[in-house]
């Protein structure tokens, strides 16, 4: 059944700061990754769309991982694992952990001023990225894993659009 294509959503208009521009363009994505998965049918959202496994829910599951690993400093031992979401974990429930673990990394940014300091870290012992570096590194995550996700969700009812 192939859904009616969605209007295509332009880039954010922003601040004139680089960090407004960095947040802007990190959240339009943000927004744009999981309106791709939130009302995509089930067993089609965990189903491969490509011969190595990759899934809509698996990417909004690693998309959560990395989110975690990148502003709350919190270690990840399996980065392949992070692309599955447990058998149990519904739609909806991938997407709420997404769009907390997106809350608590942006109230981390909301009290980084200077794009050159590190991000804070519970764990001293781990030299922290800068908040520009970090900012940048999820930009270019997200809008890579966006990209897959219009694939997959092409393929799975002919949904377009962000």
């Amino acid at each position: 059944m192939a859904t009616a294509p969605r209007r295509d959503t332009p880039p954010p208009r922003t601040g004139t700061s680089e960090r407004e521009v960095l947040r802007g363009f990190l959240d339009h994505l943000r927004v744009s990754v999981a309106a791709k998965v939130e009302d995509a049918p089930e067993p089609d959202v965990r189903t491969a769309g490509v011969p190595s496994g990759t899934n809509l829910l698996g990417l909004l599951h690693h998309l959560t991982s990395v989110e975690r690993a990148t502003f709350l400093g919190e270690r990840v031992s399996d980065w392949q694992a992070t692309f599955r979401a447990a058998p149990a974990d519904t739609v909806a429930d991938v997407v709420a952990h997404y769009r907390t673990a997106v809350a608590r990394a942006n109230e981390v940014l909301d009290r980084c001023a200077d794009l050159a300091a590190p991000l804070p870290r519970p764990h001293l012992n781990r030299p922290a990225p800068s908040v520009r570096w970090a900012l940048t590194h999820m930009i270019e995550e997200t809008a890579r894993h966006a990209g897959h996700a219009d694939i997959l969700r092409e393929r799975i009812d002919g949904a377009t659009g962000r």
